[in-house]
């Protein structure tokens, strides 16, 4: 949601190229990845450690995040560029939380599927 309202912001004040497609691309990697844990798709597609690539989308994009909201925040050409800055930077700090509790959660050690206690 928080990726929708930056993308809006953007939209709606006809900014940069970079600052729309930078949200729109993580509406739509949000939504795939949404889609694929809801379809439980990634049980059928083992082949590749979902969680982990979920980690990688993270700090792929709070890098990115960081960059362009940076900017557009300082900047700020006008009041829609400065409210998606700020959403942007908003959605910078829930993907690194994302990130670190993705982390916390997966063990490489442990068998593939459901977290249960050992006995």
């Amino acid at each position: 949601l928080v990726a929708s309202a930056a993308f809006l912001c953007f939209a709606a004040s006809r900014s940069r190229g970079a600052y729309t497609a930078l949200a729109a691309m993580e509406v739509v990697i949000t939504a795939l990845f949404f889609l694929l844990y809801f379809l439980k798709l990634d049980k059928k597609m083992s082949w590749l450690f979902w969680p982990l690539a979920d980690i990688f989308n993270s700090v792929i994009a709070a890098l990115f995040l960081l960059v362009v909201c940076l900017f557009a925040v300082i900047i700020k050409t006008n009041n829609g560029t400065l409210a998606g800055g700020v959403f942007g930077l908003v959605l910078l700090v829930l993907s690194v939380v994302d990130a670190v509790l993705l982390f916390q959660k997966i063990s490489l050690d442990r068998p593939r599927g459901r977290n249960t206690p050992a006995k």
